[in-house]
């Protein structure tokens, strides 16, 4: 899985739109979903009156913010990520920042996991003393 993917609005050559509507169905959120991505400032819809016109831009970064909260991050960490490739460094310093969040997101989890197996051995261990106290009182 990659979360870099080009953001710039020049390779949208076709000039698709989508609602609300469809980009909530193609991703499986819902509307108020995508409307709190943009009160967040991830995506930033045209409008058409007062309909929201999404552009293939905001496809990509609503693609990559599901992306990146199943991984883990934060909104605030995807929006830096994603945000970065439009400014200084660009794509490269995106790509470094992103290594390092992969970095400390993979050590995050592997203390969790740690963690859940000490977890799982003192329960094996409770458990075997109740099943052990409870023969003896049988």
């Amino acid at each position: 899985m990659a979360m870099m993917m080009q953001t710039n609005p020049s390779s949208d050559t076709h000039n698709t739109s989508y609602s609300i509507s469809d980009l909530a169905r193609e991703f499986g959120v819902t509307t108020r979903a995508i409307r709190f991505y943009e009160d967040e400032g991830l995506l930033r819809p045209g409008r058409s009156g007062r309909q929201r016109v999404y552009r293939t831009r905001d496809r990509v970064r609503l693609k990559l913010i599901l992306r990146g909260k199943r991984l883990g991050f934060s909104l605030n960490e995807v929006g830096e990520i994603i945000n970065m490739y439009d400014s200084n460094p660009g794509e490269a310093g995106q790509l470094r920042y992103f290594l390092e969040q992969i970095r400390q997101r993979r050590e995050t989890l592997k203390q969790q996991h740690h963690d859940i197996d000490v977890t799982l051995q003192e329960l094996d261990t409770i458990e075997a003393q109740c099943q052990d106290r409870l023969t003896t009182l049988s």
